[in-house]
């Protein structure tokens, strides 16, 4: 299957502020340049962002949905149990 045609969540970190965001591309490499270039107005002033964590979707539609649960209540309690060991490589 050609990678193309994924769509990917993913989470970058903020440099500035250690603040996570959360989003959703078909490009993840072309994403993360507009971020660290400033052009996403949302991340424009947190720079700069490296990206912590990703997945992969078939469908847009998955990935809307995915990246809605990333950015609720439950959502953050999953991504702080899956990057345990990246927030805090000591515990």
């Amino acid at each position: 299957m050609n990678d193309t045609n994924y769509f990917y969540i993913y989470v970058l970190e903020s440099g500035k502020d250690g603040n996570f965001y959360t989003g959703y591309t078909h490009d993840i490499n072309i994403r993360l340049a507009k971020h660290n270039n400033g052009l996403v107005k949302s991340t424009k002033y947190r720079r700069p962002l490296q990206l912590i964590y990703f997945e992969g979707c078939l469908s847009q539609k998955d990935a809307t949905r995915r990246e809605k649960y990333l950015k609720s209540g439950n959502g953050k309690i999953y991504l702080r149990n899956r990057l345990k060991d990246y927030i805090d490589p000591t515990g």
